[in-house]
């Protein structure tokens, strides 16, 4: 599957959850009412009114409970991946960390993250934590976060370390975060029934001739054994949404790292080693055990969240016994494995590097090809995402974890070559955030922005993006109207500028509220026909010479997305400023809408049949504003 079917996969995921969950709550209504008939329904004076008036109330009560129960927990996790890795104790990895194992982490993390095309990711440590294992957690790239365990960084070489975080960005890019997220929520209604009942039994007292006490204990003894129905139902639902989920981020964690060494070797060091992957610390464990990388509670069988270990390894590594675990055993038994020394001894101290084409090479592709790379990174993207972070000038990698110079830097991205332009926007920057950002925004705009090779622009925003979400959400305020401002100064704002500014906007305003823009677009391609013919009609028009050229490249941009309609080509006389009106159409399309999308994009920009390194770039910011990532580089090594 691509990206765009395991969208359309996952939203089908979420609708049986639905259905699950549905059907868990009429069971525990059931039981309850049963129970209530048991205990208080079966008297002598009972009457048939009287017990249509207990079942009611028993029914009212269970569901006001759990839905009540649901909508507190989805609230509570509206922060998105940052609240859960607090919640489980997580301590944030500063930008500037000089812990060699928390260095080596942010570093395989702002690689993959930039070869798979998103924001890097806030980063967690569970520091209490010896076990092997890891999680993702958020709504959308914008707002993820990803945690991992002390032990995991002590244990774990490079390669191994690269395994885990390859197959927490495929939860991140296949649309399982916020599946698991909302599976966080509405589990917890169906376990406070539970919850309740222990409660009442901890706190209450009944003894003494209170007529009341006896009903009060039924009522939570009724609570308590249907309360353990629902943590069986609940137990049931995630392993049959996770299980499956689990296998697909290991093949592509493989298909992302292009060996399987690293990730089964994690595997094998959880089957090895006796910590394995069992969480100590990390509060109720069992709430988020269908978002670990290992098996962090140890269920069994219908109830377990993950293939067994074994099973994992010889999916990665068929010949693999059990007598070479045990051999393993033995070995780290008297000499437990340490991550950085393996490191030393097998020469991983930094990834394959790889070389960036020239900035006005150029390069075939097709849309079939473009859309079968989104949000589906290989091997060679990440040796290019290293590449690209060492041709990032490290003046400008200072700026991008600096609290102080990151709102400037990503401005001075957005500034036009213009003199009078740039004069235009630096009043406007300075107008609202102060002229010190102006000038310094100025300042690295002169020195190394204007020069920068176009495949740095989106990477280097990327790895600012995480400290730019630090900033008070007063601030984040005011430098969302300032990018609206700076692109739009005046008329001859270039599609690339543009679609950095909203892109960025995007994905601040999704890290300000990630729970208020996690949905599945649910629009058919019929549906934003204007749309469409809108985006790609601009698309062409600043890709070719010529109104001839650019209506041919329309024409097969709407062939391939639109093939039985007719929409003339009509560019908006304010140029791209009109694209302020179709992101919310098009970003609410159907997931395999969307990939027919991206192909009629790709269609429009490479119909000359060459496209640059900059209409690549156009290309991937098109595509992240709708929340279509692509990798660095569109060719395939």
């Amino acid at each position: 599957m691509n990206f765009f079917e395991r969208q359309a996969a996952a939203r089908k995921t979420s609708g049986r959850l639905v259905l699950l969950f549905v059907l868990a709550v009429t069971g525990i209504v059931i039981a309850v009412d049963l129970g209530m008939l048991l205990a208080f329904g079966l008297r002598e004076d009972s009457t048939s009114g009287k017990n249509a008036v207990l079942l009611a109330l028993s029914t009212l009560f269970t569901l006001a409970v759990i839905g009540l129960g649901s909508m507190y927990r989805v609230a509570s996790l509206r922060g998105g991946g940052e609240t859960v890795a607090l919640q489980l104790g997580g301590v944030p990895v500063p930008e500037q960390t000089r812990d060699p194992q928390l260095r080596r982490l942010r570093n395989v993390v702002e690689e993959m993250a930039i070869a798979s095309g998103v924001p890097v990711p806030k980063l967690y440590v569970l520091e209490r934590e010896a076990a092997i294992n890891a999680f993702a957690a958020g709504y959308s790239p914008a707002d993820a976060a990803i945690a991992v365990t002390r032990g995991a960084l002590e244990r774990l070489n490079r390669d191994e370390l690269q395994g885990v975080i390859a197959h927490e960005f495929s939860h991140v890019l296949n649309g399982d975060m916020r599946l698991n997220i909302r599976l966080m929520g509405v589990l917890f209604g169906i376990l406070m029934l539970s919850l309740i009942g222990r409660k009442i039994l901890e706190h209450g007292r009944f003894g003494g001739r209170d007529k009341g006490a006896g009903a009060v204990l039924a009522v939570a003894l009724i609570a308590m054994v249907v309360g353990s129905i629902g943590l069986l139902f609940g137990r049931m639902i995630k392993a049959g949404v996770s299980r499956t989920r689990e296998k697909l981020a290991d093949a592509s964690a493989v298909q992302f790292t292009r060996q399987t060494v690293g990730l089964a070797g994690a595997l094998k060091k959880i089957a090895g080693l006796d910590a394995g992957a069992k969480l100590d610390h990390a509060g109720d464990a069992e709430e988020i055990s269908h978002m670990l990388f290992g098996d962090g509670v140890g269920l069994n069988g219908f109830f377990a969240t993950h293939p067994p270990v074994m099973e994992r390894i010889r999916a990665l590594e068929p010949t693999f016994r059990e007598d070479q675990l045990s051999s393993l055993q033995r070995r780290w038994q008297s000499a437990p494995p340490n991550g950085l020394e393996e490191d030393v001894r097998l020469g991983f101290a930094a990834s394959e590097g790889a070389r960036l084409p020239a900035a006005t090479a150029e390069f075939s592709v097709s849309p079939p090809m473009v859309s079968a790379q989104v949000a589906h990174p290989a091997a060679d993207d990440y040796r290019r995402a290293d590449a690209i972070v060492v041709a990032i000038p490290e003046a400008l990698r200072a700026h991008a974890v600096q609290r102080e110079d990151v709102i400037a830097l990503i401005l001075g991205l957005l500034l036009d070559h213009d003199a009078a332009v740039q004069e235009k926007q630096h009043l406007e920057i300075a107008a609202r955030l102060g002229r010190q950002a102006a000038d310094l925004a100025r300042e690295m705009h002169r020195a190394h922005l204007a020069s920068l090779h176009p495949m740095l622009r989106l990477p280097l925003a990327a790895l600012a993006f995480p400290v730019l979400r630090l900033r008070p959400r007063p601030e984040l305020g005011a430098f969302l109207d300032t990018v609206h401002a700076v692109v739009n100064t005046d008329g001859r704002v270039s599609p690339f500028e543009y679609c950095l500014g909203t892109l960025l906007q995007v994905q601040v305003r999704e890290s300000l509220d990630p729970g208020r823009h996690a949905q599945f677009g649910r629009r058919q391609i019929t549906q934003a026909r204007q749309d469409i013919a809108m985006l790609l009609a601009l698309i062409a028009q600043n890709g070719h010479a010529t109104t001839a050229d650019a209506q041919r490249a329309y024409l097969a941009g709407m062939q391939r997305v639109l093939p039985r309609d007719h929409v003339d080509y009509a560019p908006p006389v304010d140029g791209v400023r009109a694209l302020d009106t179709v992101w919310p159409a098009l970003d609410a399309l159907d997931p395999l809408a969307k990939q027919l999308l991206v192909e009629a994009v790709t269609a429009a920009i490479s119909h000359d049949g060459k496209i640059s390194v900059t209409e690549a770039e156009l290309l991937r910011t098109v595509c992240g504003v709708l929340h279509c990532p692509l990798p660095p580089m569109l060719e395939r090594a």
